[in-house]
């Protein structure tokens, strides 16, 4: 239990830098551009912590679960429903993770600093934040596959925080695009993804 309250407790500080990093504006205006910008990704990189403390919600020690359907089948240790469950939800938000950090480039996703231009396509025109997207599924998938409770339990506060962050880098995003950022709020929805059947 203890492992698991200190990988929460780094994860919610990694978070509360990664909300400090997108203040764009307000810390450009409080210390200069040049230096703001500076601070905002010394924030953004300090705040990449939060995955390692992510990882060790998965990792700590805590009691498992298992989905009681189909308890009889396993594949190498692995309930055959976790895997059923788990491994689509991996692989998607794998997916929906790397491809949201391919089209913004390392060095944003890294740091979290001022994007050049609003993205419109690919994986953002599905939806405004398929990295958090990919968090979430990752987060949940993991959590399946290894069996592990106090994690699994946990996805709620990582919704909440992730749906947070998003909420407060809009917000920013907004004061630096004004119209543009909100008219593509209108057409991409925020963490669930619309798509068009017809």
């Amino acid at each position: 239990m203890l492992w698991f309250f200190i990988s929460a407790t780094g994860f919610f500080i990694g978070i509360f830098l990664h909300l400090k990093s997108v203040e764009h504006i307000k810390l450009q205006e409080k210390y200069g551009e040049e230096k703001g910008v500076r601070i905002a990704k010394i924030y953004g990189v300090a705040s990449s912590l939060e995955f390692i403390f992510w990882a060790g919600l998965w990792v700590s020690p805590q009691p498992s679960f298992i989905i009681p359907i189909f308890t009889a089948f396993s594949i190498s240790g692995y309930p055959i429903l976790h895997l059923i469950i788990s491994l689509p939800l991996i692989v998607i938000g794998a997916w929906f993770g790397i491809e949201g950090v391919r089209e913004t480039g390392m060095e944003l996703a890294e740091t979290h600093c001022s994007p050049k231009k609003i993205l419109y396509t690919g994986v953002y025109s599905t939806v405004r934040h398929p990295q958090y997207l990919g968090w979430i599924m990752a987060h949940i998938g993991i959590s399946v596959l290894l069996s592990v409770l106090y994690s699994t339990i946990f996805t709620p506060v990582l919704v909440t925080l992730i749906y947070l962050i998003s909420k407060k880098e809009e917000r920013e995003l907004i004061r630096e695009f004004g119209k543009e950022y909100e008219d593509y709020r209108k057409k991409v929805s925020m963490l669930i993804p619309r798509w068009k059947i017809f």
